[in-house]
C-alpha cells in the first residue's frame, strides 16, 4: 500500500512497517485493538494509512519524542510514552495534545498479543523498547540500529545507552528479530551485544571520531566501532 508520503509493507500476519522517508512506524493488529508505534515526520496523513490497514481502535505509542517519531501524533487522541519524554515532547506538540505514561514493565495488550515496555535511556532519557515474547520480536526505536545512533546534546548519553544495550542483550533469549526505526530491517538478536561492545570501544578511546561535513546540522563526530556499531557523538553525554 502506498501514498505520496508513506509505504506500508506487510511483515507478518497483522503486522506492517510504514516507511516514511528514512524513518518507519510499525502497526500491529490484535483481536481487539491495534498498536501503532510512532508516527513519522508528519508530512502526510498516517492515520489514513492505518485506517486503510485495520478498522480496529488504535493505541499510539511513541518509542521516544524526537520529531521524526511524533510528527503525526496530532491525528490521534492520546500518545503513550515514558514520562521522561514529556518535557521535550510538549516543546513542539500541537496545542491540546494529550499524553499517557508508560513505565518499565508495563504491558500493552491488544488481544492475542502483548507488548512489554522496556525502558532503555541513552538515545533519549525516556526511550523505550517493546518486547513481544510470543512472537519473539523486539521493537527498538532508535536505540538499536545498523545506522549511526544519535548521541548528541546534553539530554543524550552514550554511557546510559551502553547500560540499556546491556539490558537488551541480557534479554536476547526472548527475541529472534529486532525491529529498528531506521535502516536495515529486521536485525538479528546479537545486534544489541555488538552495539554494547562498540559503545565500550568508543568510551575507552579506542575509536577515533570522524568530522562530519561542514553543512551537517549536528555538532557531532561519527564513531565507527565495527560490527555495525556506529554512533554520532559529541562527548557531552
Amino acid at each position: 500500500m502506498e501514498n505520496s508520503v508513506y509505504e506500508a509493507v506487510e511483515i507478518g500476519r497483522g503486522s506492517w512497517r510504514i516507511e516514511d522517508n528514512g524513518v518507519r512506524a510499525l502497526l500491529f493488529a490484535g483481536s481487539e485493538k491495534a498498536l501503532l508505534v510512532d508516527t513519522g515526520f508528519g508530512n502526510g496523513d498516517i492515520r489514513q494509512v492505518v485506517e486503510g490497514l485495520t478498522d480496529l481502535p488504535v493505541t499510539l505509542v511513541n518509542t521516544h519524542a524526537d520529531g521524526d517519531h511524533t510528527g503525526g501524533n496530532a491525528l490521534f487522541d492520546v500518545a503513550h510514552m515514558h514520562p521522561s519524554e514529556f518535557s521535550f515532547y510538549f516543546k513542539s506538540a500541537a496545542p491540546g495534545s494529550r499524553v499517557a505514561p508508560l513505565w518499565d514493565g508495563d504491558t500493552i495488550d491488544i488481544g492475542g498479543r502483548r507488548f512489554e515496555v522496556v525502558h532503555i535511556p541513552g538515545h533519549t532519557p525516556g526511550s523505550i523498547a517493546l518486547l513481544d515474547r510470543s512472537n519473539r520480536i523486539l521493537v527498538a526505536g532508535d536505540s538499536v540500529s545498523a545506522t549511526p545512533i544519535f548521541i548528541f546534546s546534553e539530554v543524550r548519553s552514550l554511557q546510559a545507552l551502553e547500560l540499556s544495550l546491556k539490558k537488551l542483550d541480557s534479554m536476547k533469549g526472548a527475541f529472534d528479530e529486532v525491529y529498528p526505526a531506521h535502516g536495515p530491517f529486521p536485525l538479528g538478536p546479537d545486534t544489541p551485544g555488538n552495539l554494547v561492545r562498540g559503545a565500550r570501544r568508543v568510551l575507552d578511546g579506542e575509536v577515533d571520531g570522524r568530522d562530519m561535513p561542514p553543512d551537517f546540522p549536528i555538532p557531532a563526530q561519527l564513531y565507527d566501532a565495527g560490527d555495525g556499531a556506529m554512533f554520532l557523538w559529541n562527548k557531552i553525554g
